[in-house]
């Protein structure tokens, strides 16, 4: 991600933290995952940054809230209970 160190810095921070956290309490019954949602239009995107990113996701549209929250749902649910430590990319196919 060029011209973005800070911002990548602290992505692999957190990518560390949920491996090591999700290690540290496996053993209580506890599941630490991450979720990276990629662009996610919360509002706060003007129609000019939405038309430059479109075309950067094989979708043809950006990442809404209803797009994480589903990804969140199945994170805590019985089904994800044997998935801990990962970071899960629900970015839609976002080509950087």
């Amino acid at each position: 991600m060029p011209g973005e160190l800070a911002y990548a810095t602290t992505k692999g921070a957190v990518d560390a933290l949920t491996v090591t956290l999700s290690a540290e309490l496996a053993s209580l019954g506890i599941t630490i995952n991450a979720i990276n949602p990629g662009p996610t239009d919360t509002v706060w995107m003007t129609d000019e940054i939405k038309s430059h990113l479109e075309p950067k996701f094989p979708f043809g549209r950006v990442g809404e809230p209803n797009d994480v929250a589903r990804a969140v749902k199945f994170l805590v649910s019985e089904e994800a209970a044997w998935i801990t430590g990962q970071v899960i990319h629900s970015e839609g196919g976002f080509i950087r």
